[in-house]
């Protein structure tokens, strides 16, 4: 008979590590990770894990003790994914992209007891102030890789971890200015993983490159998701359009996540070719524009739009593709189709993604209707960490809110307009960014572009445009303005244009904030 403290033969809490000693277990001879010129095994990839465990139970990792990480997708933030929570710590990765002052403050904020950095940031660590051990990892001859060496493995101490406990602590991207900390657990990651293995299609025989940072909601839970499915990591040190692409020809990759930026960057970079093999291209962020899906489809990808949050694991909803009904659609139409935000996950209950007006009731499924995207279920985080009244307010009414206004078709696929912050209300009248941001991706001369509300006299805020020109295409902003007003009303139209480089996060999302904050200062500055 069980007594109170032994668990029901019937459950087993869920838990990431299950799935590399499956594939250990399984796929004894198959290459689990490519890093560069290195291929290891499964079981190989299994033995660093326990053997990192094992060094940061030694150096005094205990239970829900914070570890962060900073290094680029190579094998040392791979394995300390699995690593970590099998030590009983808790995993914070850093993005690489911050100064040290932001990293000063997430590391304090979030407590870490020790980091493990990769090398190539060495300078970066070196002008921390917060005082926390560090391991170094990097080069064949490193602190990282002679622990790892010297290691037992015999020596960790597992134990089973609850499916509510704290898996991870992921901050957000900073889109909207100083970065809250959301928490993962034990069963939302092992779930998430899941979900992504089915709408991401991965096998055993898939390969998959890191393209996706993996400090970005721990990369969608793709460092469980391939591992779950016994397919190949594929570490990438550094996202270049000229590297994914000879990745996809030298190691046969086929699949990979990338923001819809990396996507233009793949569809204009010199001397691009159709791909050599089907390759599934699974894109998120801003709704990515109809003309980029067009153009990275016809090199040979097949592109999922997803949509989600730090706060819900990465992605919540798909585009699922209705077929045959869709099959025929082609060019503006497919493109339109795909960029839509979509339907819930299969781990996310029907009832679990809404469109909400404010006293939280359905908007009318008519395509025009606008309402926020709320939330609840697997996919949401359990909170923010140490930060009780964001998470309140966020969980207000029993679902997550996640600031997004979109619509809802008649079949049930939601769009998202825009930010509600990002709605530009000119002389009373609602003018959507990301329809009028889409309309310039159009011209044939743009490669990217983003609008904000701009103060003025007469209308009280006015839509401006920051364009980044393809390199050696020249176009006018009259001649934009033109292409923009043969397309949307004329009060749609962008008053300002500037061309110039677009401020953006470690994973590609701009950064529409920076753009407001120098905007809306400049006229503070001018009225003082």
């Amino acid at each position: 008979m069980l007594t109170a403290a032994e668990p029901a033969l019937n459950i087993r809490p869920f838990d990431p590590f299950d799935f590399l000693e499956r594939s250990a277990s399984i796929y004894r001879d198959k290459i689990a990770v490519i890093d560069g010129d290195v291929r290891r095994t499964y079981p190989e990839f299994l033995d660093r894990v326990k053997r990192l465990a094992a060094a940061l139970q030694a150096r005094g990792i205990r239970d829900g003790e914070r570890v962060a990480v900073l290094a680029p997708n190579v094998t040392s933030a791979l394995e300390a994914t699995f690593a970590v929570p099998l030590a009983g710590g808790i995993l914070c990765m850093l993005n690489t992209r911050l100064n040290p002052a932001e990293i000063d403050y997430i590391l304090g904020h979030c407590g870490a007891e020790l980091m493990i950095y990769d090398t190539e940031l060495a300078p970066l660590v070196a002008k921390l102030e917060t005082n926390v051990v560090t391991i170094a990892s990097g080069a064949a001859d490193d602190e990282y890789e002679a622990i790892i060496a010297a290691t037992d493995p015999t020596a960790l101490v597992r134990r089973v971890a609850g499916e509510d406990e704290t898996i991870s602590i992921n901050y957000t991207s900073g889109t909207t200015g100083k970065p809250k900390a959301a928490m993962y657990t034990y069963r939302g990651a092992y779930v998430n993983a899941l979900s992504e293995v089915f709408h991401a299609n991965l096998r055993p025989e898939s390969v998959y490159l890191w393209t996706l940072p993996m400090f970005h909601c721990n990369g969608w839970c793709f460092p469980w998701a391939v591992t779950a499915a016994s397919a190949t990591h594929v570490c990438l040190r550094k996202v270049e359009a000229a590297r994914i692409v000879d990745a996809i020809d030298d190691v046969g990759v086929t699949h990979l996540c990338a923001a819809p930026t990396v996507l233009v960057g793949i569809c204009n970079a010199p001397g691009v070719k159709a791909f050599g093999r089907a390759v599934s291209i699974t894109t998120a962020g801003a709704p990515p524009a109809p003309t980029t899906i067009a153009q990275i489809e016809a090199l040979g990808a097949k592109i999922t739009h997803v949509y989600g949050l730090t706060e819900t694991y990465g992605p919540v909803t798909e585009c699922a593709w209705q077929s045959p009904q869709w099959d025929g659609a082609l060019g503006a139409e497919r493109a339109r189709l795909k960029s839509r935000q979509g339907v819930p996950l299969i781990t996310v209950g029907a009832r679990d993604v809404r469109v909400v007006n404010m006293e939280m009731q359905d908007v009318p499924a008519d395509g025009r209707t606008h309402g926020e995207i709320i939330m609840r279920g697997n996919n949401v985080m359990k909170g923010y960490y140490r930060d009780p009244e964001a998470t309140a307010a966020a969980f207000e009414g029993g679902y997550f809110h996640s600031g997004d206004v979109a619509v809802v078709h008649a079949d049930g696929y939601i769009e998202i307009v825009d930010r509600s912050k990002d709605v530009i209300i000119s002389g009373g009248e609602n003018i959507s960014t990301v329809q009028v941001e889409k309309v310039l991706f159009e011209h044939p001369a743009v490669l990217e572009c983003a609008i904000i509300a701009v103060p003025d006299e007469k209308w009280g805020e006015v839509a401006k445009a920051f364009v980044t020109l393809k390199p050696g295409a020249q176009v006018t902003a009259d001649e934009l303005k033109l292409f923009a007003r043969e397309r949307v009303a004329a009060f749609k139209v962008p008053k300002y244009i500037e061309f110039s480089d677009l401020p953006k996060t470690a994973t590609g999302k701009i950064q529409k904030f920076v753009l407001r904050e120098r905007e809306w200062g400049d006229r503070k500055r001018r009225v003082n």
